[in-house]
């Protein structure tokens, strides 16, 4: 019989992820009166790729599970990657 190992997060981890998403939040809302110039979008979501990171490793427990599990989110990032750098390349060389 195969035996099911549950990770149960503790507060002091799930308040730790509170303050890194209040604190990246704040980031991007105070990225917005920072002059970039083309690179504010991009800067807010570089930002939003690392909150959603936090949430996949915690909120989902992708940190917690078994390593195919993460093998296989990364893979569907890398193909959703491409397809959107490939939609680029279709739209700025058209």
């Amino acid at each position: 019989m195969s035996e099911n190992n549950h990770h149960i997060s503790s507060y002091k981890d799930h308040l730790l992820v509170l303050l890194i998403l209040i604190f990246l939040t704040v980031i991007t809302v105070a990225i917005t009166s920072i002059e970039l110039g083309p690179f504010n979008t991009a800067a807010a979501m570089l930002i939003a790729s690392v909150k959603a990171a936090v949430v996949l490793l915690y909120f989902m427990h992708l940190k917690f599970d078994h390593k195919i599990y993460r093998i296989t989110v990364g893979i569907v990032l890398a193909i959703y990657a491409a397809v959107i750098v490939v939609t680029f390349f279709d739209y700025f060389y058209r």
